[in-house]
């Protein structure tokens, strides 16, 4: 009973958000937020926009469970949402540019109150919120109620805040169907379901025979009832998805990774196997806590929960809530596509084919499997630190999707904020996602900047298994550039500048 209450425990504090934010370095509000609150304008988690980005998180969460993870797919319905968010709010700003709904006015000075802001943000949330979350209507329609709001209100009239938000969405949403998602399944080549592939991609190698060792390799999984399934690479035609505020997603391209001969891919693939055979308990909870594990909100929505921290650390309002969403969930759609698309131009390999290439017929340390721990196997017996129902992600490793999202995410916090401090700490307990039948005492992972939370997170995969360091590191600077550029994009829509600005580079 012990095991079971110990579980319950660590996967609601994992995954629903129950992180302790240390008190900002600035130990006093700033004046205008101490205006702020004379005026009582709702601030942190009672602020409209932090309430909605909840929302977010608990339709990701469901629609993972639903639909199983795909990170690229969750990292769309998150920045489209909201730029719907974000043009609504423009309406009402004094100075800020919408980047689809160009052709409604804004609003005068005396309408641009906190009350129409709210009104217009909630409406942009729901209506996105219903068209890619459709399967979660009832909450989202409860919640509108909850805020005073009629759901059935479906007004387009660009002079009241309930039409403005309606129609932030509905121009999105109609902007964002043919964009290279294949969205509703009709992309000439794919299989008429909504997000099937086009691009009439076949790994090279195949389960059962690596021909090409450099090249991705399909794995057996556990289906969970005794039998076992390869998963084909998940949406192979994401590089052709138009970005939000990229010029495209080869902008950013890496050179290419370390092949197989290759000194340097010597030396990665023997760090790989050291680091698993001295995982640490820390090691193991770092690793499970950035997999994200069961009601994974993925990457994209791992770092909308972190900046969500930030919103109660600082005491955000409204507007500062809406403009740190957009800019971060901007990155981490933009950057999943960047990633994409290097992972689809090169079509790399990953560790878990790789150690068995290597190390083939030599006995190594290595994780077992459950309720096995750490045990002398075959280089061809190797497998990541990871549950048999998902054990490494189904497309090419080159480079980690976790170290571009989170380099990037990172950075857009960093430059928003002006500062890089974080200051989160989350308890957990090591093994409960992987091994629950050999769990270890909670232990602290603490998350002082941002910049070290991305690193945290892109080491955690190499760790895991699923990534060598070219992987990670080239994905994190893949990332840093791509929330450089973007967020000079974002002030351009602000009408702000930034004097860091011309320190970024983000053409280079």
């Amino acid at each position: 009973m012990k095991t079971k209450n110990t579980l319950l425990i660590i996967v609601v504090s994992l995954f629903f958000g129950l992180t302790n934010c240390k008190n900002s370095s600035k130990e006093s509000l700033s004046l205008v937020e101490n205006q702020k609150q004379i005026e009582g304008e709702p601030l942190g988690v009672d602020n409209v926009a932090y309430q909605w980005a909840y929302m977010v998180i608990e339709g990701t969460a469901n629609d993972t469970e639903k639909f199983k993870p795909r990170p690229t797919v969750s990292s769309r319905f998150l920045g489209l949402i909201f730029t719907s968010v974000f043009d609504a709010w423009t309406r009402y700003d004094d100075k800020a540019t919408p980047l689809y709904i160009k052709d409604i006015e804004r609003r005068p000075e005396n309408e641009r109150t906190l009350k129409n802001k709210e009104i217009a943000v909630s409406y942009a949330a729901y209506r996105t919120l219903m068209k890619y979350y459709y399967s979660d209507s009832l909450m989202f329609t409860n919640k509108m109620k909850e805020l005073g709001l009629d759901p059935n209100n479906t007004s387009l009239d660009p002079s009241t805040p309930e039409g403005i938000g309606n129609l932030a969405a509905k121009t999105v949403i109609e902007a964002r169907i043919h964009d290279g998602s294949n969205q509703i399944g009709d992309i000439e080549g794919s299989n008429g379901q909504p997000y099937s592939d086009y691009t009439g991609y076949k790994p090279v190698n195949d389960a059962d025979n690596n021909v090409d060792i450099d090249r991705w390799q399909p794995k057996y999984f556990s289906d969970g009832n005794g039998g076992t399934f390869a998963p084909g690479c998940l949406t192979p035609f994401w590089p052709n998805v138009k970005p939000l505020l990229l010029e495209s997603g080869d902008q950013f391209r890496p050179g290419p990774p370390p092949l197989v001969g290759s000194e340097q891919m010597a030396i990665e693939i023997k760090e790989v196997a050291e680091w698993q055979s001295k995982l640490t308990p820390e090691n193991k909870a770092l690793v499970e806590f950035m997999r994200d594990g069961p009601k994974s909100v993925q990457q994209a929505g791992h770092w909308l929960k972190f900046a969500q921290d930030v919103s109660r650390r600082d005491n955000h309002s409204l507007d500062e809530d809406v403009k740190m969403y957009f800019l971060v969930e901007s990155v981490a759609m933009d950057g999943f596509i960047a990633c994409w698309d290097a992972k689809m131009t090169y079509d790399s390999a990953r560790p878990y084919a790789l150690m068995h290439h290597y190390y083939k017929d030599q006995e190594i340390t290595g994780w077992g499997g459950p309720d096995k721990g750490m045990v002398t196997m075959k280089g061809q017996d190797w497998r990541p630190y990871s549950p048999d129902v998902f054990l490494c992600p189904p497309f090419p490793s080159y480079v980690s999707g976790h170290s571009t999202i989170s380099g990037g995410c990172a950075e857009a916090l960093k430059l928003f904020k002006g500062d890089d401090t974080f200051g989160v700490e989350v308890e957990l307990i090591p093994g409960a996602l992987t091994e629950p039948n050999n769990l270890g005492q909670a232990v602290t992972l603490k998350f002082p900047t941002f910049t070290q939370t991305a690193e945290m997170a892109g080491i955690s995969r190499v760790m895991g298994g699923y990534h060598i360091q070219a992987d990670n590191i080239e994905g994190l600077e893949l990332g840093r550039k791509v929330a450089r550029y973007n967020y000079k994009k974002y002030l351009e829509l602000i009408g702000e500048e930034d004097k860091n600005v011309a320190q970024l580079n983000p053409s280079k």
